[in-house]
């Protein structure tokens, strides 16, 4: 495997490419402090058959200013204030990240990747990305993955949903014992999904924060159904 970096249009990015003319992408958003590094290990873990020709774009989040943090500045895609139903959400930087992982699935257009052959991932608040800036994007996309997160501006997802995505493939999972994000506040996101008709595949796994060996390898099998 190939690994280089570069900047795209507004956001720098590690990339993984596991063939020399990849044929599908995976744009794969980091969480809250942590930058596009963080999850690049996870590539040769998926075991993804090299057939499927696949590149990873790991984006770094721009550093901002965390209330929940006591302001603290790190990377992130939004500044978050707290995990409940009375929470401010940070509308103006969830679009802003939303608009920016927009350019990268345009750049990868450009690289001779289509929409429909792309997925959205992260985990965390890169999960919440992932979920927003796909759900609101107006070309098919092949998936959406969402690791121990949650849909923001859960309230106004019919109306920022769009018909191109309507019948994308989700899997979104969360741990049980989750410190950070309960997996009770997850799944208000998840039945929101589901009232929407939603095609979620949902799955819980006795972890906190984290990803799981078994959770490596649903996302595998996941990835490998979406990229069929």
């Amino acid at each position: 495997m190939k690994e280089t970096s570069m900047i795209a249009t507004t956001l720098e990015t590690h990339e993984i490419n596991t063939d020399s003319s990849p044929r599908h992408s995976i744009i794969w958003m980091h969480g809250l402090g942590a930058d596009g590094y963080d999850f690049a290990p996870i590539v040769p873990e998926l075991a993804l058959p090299a057939s499927l020709s696949i590149r990873f774009i790991f984006p770094h989040a721009p550093f901002r200013s965390i209330t929940l943090n006591q302001g603290m500045q790190m990377r992130a895609w939004y500044d978050v204030s707290g995990f409940d139903r009375d929470t401010h959400e940070d509308r103006e930087s969830i679009e802003q990240s939303a608009a920016q992982v927009g350019e990268l699935i345009q750049k990868e257009n450009e690289r001779g990747v289509p929409s429909s052959h792309i997925i959205l991932a992260g985990f965390s608040q890169g999960g919440a990305i992932a979920l927003y800036t796909g759900l609101g994007y107006p070309e098919k996309l092949a998936g959406i993955m969402a690791l121990s997160t949650y849909l923001p501006l859960r309230n106004n997802l019919i109306q920022h949903l769009t018909p191109a995505n309507k019948w994308t493939s989700i899997f979104m999972a969360h741990g049980q014992n989750d410190p950070v994000i309960d997996i009770e506040f997850s799944k208000k996101s998840r039945d929101a999904l589901k009232v929407a008709n939603l095609p979620i595949q949902w799955e819980e796994y006795p972890m906190a924060h984290s990803v799981s060996k078994t959770e490596i390898d649903d996302i595998s099998t996941w990835i490998q159904q979406v990229f069929r």
